[in-house]
């Protein structure tokens, strides 16, 4: 299992394009595998990694995740292709539908068929990424289009899934899903078997697995937990990450942060990675009497983890 990290804000703080650049040069000279952006409301993700990657060499950069309904599906891959391009093939587009209440409240856009309009968007996107060709008439996208971008290998494609029938489309037609605020167990009954059955119908190689859940080195377990479910308490209120939080039988986000000492978060790590996740992506956070040194120390575990071999 590889071991990766977000970059972006932290604890709240928003940092700029030369803070994005150094955080994702210190996760290369770390050793991490891959350096995660999250697109929110802020800088655009995509522009920002094709920054980064002209001052990186190593890392892999990815998405996670941008959302769909803002973008055509061209534009998608325009933008995907040519971050690839400039990464010298480092890039992973991940994409997802986002929530409710970003997409109609906040956008004024229809998210009844959200579903349908996924569908659609891979079938769109996908051949444009994969060949520079489609020709899709559908009830949301009717495209006729070719893109070509000089030096643009294609790039992974990885959907933000967490119902049956999206990780089987993730599966099916995508390369792999990445996850937020889903725990072990519905990720070893639920995620994991769910999208390597849709892969193996449809003749696609075995999906990535990326999973994302906050992380802290202490020994003041009890406050960490207390801190995260304060501090990640919107996910709880979201009725995708709800769902797969009563799925994991737990009362909020608190029950899935992976949290204790040295041992006890390698021995988590350890059981995520034989249950066949494929790539852990840490978001550090700090708690407790030791909170300004409980990033580093998390930090330092996971990079010790990196040398030795998880």
């Amino acid at each position: 299992m590889k071991l990766s990290i977000g970059v972006g804000e932290i604890s709240g703080k928003p940092v700029d394009i030369n803070g994005l650049i150094a955080q994702a040069q210190r996760a290369e000279q770390d050793g991490f595998a891959t350096a995660w952006m999250a697109h929110i409301f802020g800088i655009d993700a995509m522009t920002a990694l094709a920054l980064i990657a002209r001052e990186t060499s190593r890392i892999a950069l990815g998405t996670g995740v941008v959302p769909t309904f803002p973008r055509h599906p061209t534009a998608m891959a325009q933008q995907a292709l040519t971050v690839q391009a400039a990464s010298g093939g480092r890039f992973s587009l991940g994409i997802g539908l986002s929530h409710q209440v970003v997409i109609e409240f906040m956008l004024g856009m229809s998210y009844a068929k959200s579903y349908t309009h996924m569908k659609e968007y891979m079938a769109v996107l996908a051949p444009l990424i994969r060949s520079g060709n489609v020709s899709f008439q559908g009830n949301e996208y009717r495209v006729n289009a070719t893109i070509s971008v000089p030096g643009a290998a294609p790039c992974p494609i990885l959907l933000a899934a967490l119902a049956p029938k999206m990780l089987a489309l993730a599966g099916a037609e995508g390369d792999g899903t990445i996850t937020w605020m889903t725990g072990p167990k519905t990720l070893r009954e639920h995620t994991i078997p769910t999208i390597n059955e849709a892969a193996a119908k449809a003749g696609r190689p075995t999906p990535r697995v990326v999973v994302g859940l906050p992380v802290c080195v202490t020994e003041e377990t009890a406050q960490a937990q207390e801190f995260a479910g304060h501090v990640f308490q919107i996910y709880g209120g979201l009725p995708s990450y709800r769902a797969m939080l009563d799925r994991e039988g737990v009362d909020g986000p608190a029950g899935v942060a992976i949290v204790g000492n040295e041992d006890a978060v390698t021995q988590q790590l350890h059981h995520l990675k034989s249950i066949g996740v494929t790539e852990f992506l840490a978001a550090p956070f700090a708690a407790g009497t030791d909170k300004p040194e409980a990033v580093e120390r998390t930090r330092a575990l996971l990079v010790k983890l990196i040398k030795t071999g998880l």
